[in-house]
């Protein structure tokens, strides 16, 4: 059985991670920024008799990540689920808002792989699960600062696959579409977003998505935490995974045609064109 330190586990699919992958026998670090949060994991942690630690980390805190991954020799794998979104119209973004969004989901995974990837190329294994998203393959309106962060994080993950595949650590990538979740809850705006025109030009986009799959609801987000257990655990996983009906058909479809035709093919599915 493999050690495995999470972050962001708190909530939505790094919660369901943990429990899965200490479930099947794993040990597992389940950590996150407040641990006043995690309550509830503990309690189930608890209930079942799992091996399942919950340790503070802040991945945003350089220090933090040094004293929570002291010790990489002992990890056999890194998941990096901690992140957010930013919602706002390019022209709403300051630097402070584009600052806070890579400072979460680009250099924290970017630290806590500089933590193990050193004493992992040399014992010569280990494992890295990045969960990005299908805003890391297809920029959505409203979610530039989001998926500039998850567009980041994919081509860091590609280019460190090339780097240490062959010194025996495996790499990849999760990339959900849109799941039931409490992701949507932490979502910051900006002040000038309330009440704004590009508010409403959002929402209606967001319920048009909502029907992309042809089913009208989000998906189980266990989908999504089976495909972490799926990569953590099993060599033969793809480096890249799309998770959701709506994500494989955004891709498919993307990749299918050139953008001006995808353009017009996404407007005319989701009725979008003010």
């Amino acid at each position: 059985m493999a050690k495995i330190l999470i972050t962001g586990s708190n909530s939505g699919f790094g919660k369901l991670a943990a429990l899965s992958l200490a479930r099947q026998g794993h040990q597992v670090i389940a950590t996150m920024r407040n641990l006043s949060k995690g309550t509830d994991l503990e309690d189930c942690a608890t209930e079942e008799k799992l091996d399942l630690e919950i340790k503070q980390l802040d991945v945003t805190d350089p220090d933090s990540v040094t004293n929570c991954i002291n010790n990489p020799e002992e990890l056999d794998v890194l998941i990096n689920n901690a992140g957010f979104e930013v919602q706002a119209a390019v022209e709403q973004i300051d630097d402070e808002l584009m600052l806070k969004q890579l400072e979460t989901n680009v250099l924290g995974p970017l630290r806590t792989m500089r933590a193990v990837i050193p004493t992992w190329s040399e014992r010569g294994n280990g494992v890295i699960v990045n969960v990005s998203s299908i805003a890391g393959r297809v920029a959505s309106p409203y979610s530039g600062a989001y998926s500039a962060s998850k567009f980041a994080l994919e081509a860091l993950s590609e280019a460190a696959h090339f780097e240490v595949s062959q010194l025996g650590i495996r790499i990849h990538l999760i990339e959900p579409g849109r799941f039931q979740t409490g992701f949507f809850d932490n979502i910051i705006r900006p002040e000038i977003w309330a009440g704004s025109p590009q508010e409403k030009r959002a929402q209606h986009f967001r319920e048009s998505l909502t029907s992309l799959d042809g089913s009208g609801e989000r998906p189980d987000p266990q989908l999504v935490a089976d495909a972490i257990v799926d990569a953590a655990t099993n060599p033969s996983a793809p480096f890249r995974k799309l998770v959701g009906g709506d994500a494989e058909l955004i891709d498919a479809t993307k990749t299918s045609m050139s953008f001006e035709e995808f353009e017009a093919t996404m407007r005319a599915a989701l009725n979008w064109y003010d």
